[in-house]
């Protein structure tokens, strides 16, 4: 019996401690102030607005272009970045779009030109490019189908 009132009162001591403990830790919790969200700055700058890419030398390869925007607060209105025109792109649609040519077409024997169509598959720096475009070349050497000979000998 003794033994029983023993486990009891250790029982009893546990169970307190454990009351105790639970309500030390929502004491806690609910002395902890929410951070408040921070606010958000609205700027009245601007989005940036760039020029094409110039090459530093030649018509590709590395160059820079210049980035300006407006607003009353902006610390920074006028920026220079770095940047670079592919070399194997076709510089007569604007050196920073990149397209997707098809095949070329059949030769024209009135015009003597062959045409193919691109389709934009890239724009660099958000360039405006045309969303396709159309490129003739010359058919080079136009086989004529020789003439027959027939030979009358029979």
């Amino acid at each position: 019996m003794q033994k029983r009132q023993e486990q009891s009162r250790v029982f009893t001591a546990v169970l307190f401690a454990f009351i105790f403990l639970l309500a030390a830790v929502s004491t806690t919790e609910a002395g902890k102030k929410e951070k408040p969200e921070k606010k958000v700055k609205k700027s009245d700058c601007g989005e940036w607005q760039w020029s094409v890419c110039v090459p530093t030398s030649g018509d590709c390869g590395l160059g820079t272009r210049e980035g300006t925007r407006t607003g009353v607060d902006c610390k920074q209105t006028m920026k220079t970045q770095r940047c670079k025109i592919p070399c194997n792109w076709k510089k007569q649609f604007g050196a920073e779009c990149k397209y997707q040519f098809q095949a070329w077409g059949e030769c024209d024997l009135n015009t003597a030109l062959k045409t193919r169509t691109g389709n934009l598959k890239r724009a660099l720096h958000n360039a405006d490019c045309q969303k396709t475009v159309t490129i003739s070349k010359p058919c080079g050497k136009l086989t004529k189908p020789k003439p027959q000979v027939v030979d009358f000998r029979l």
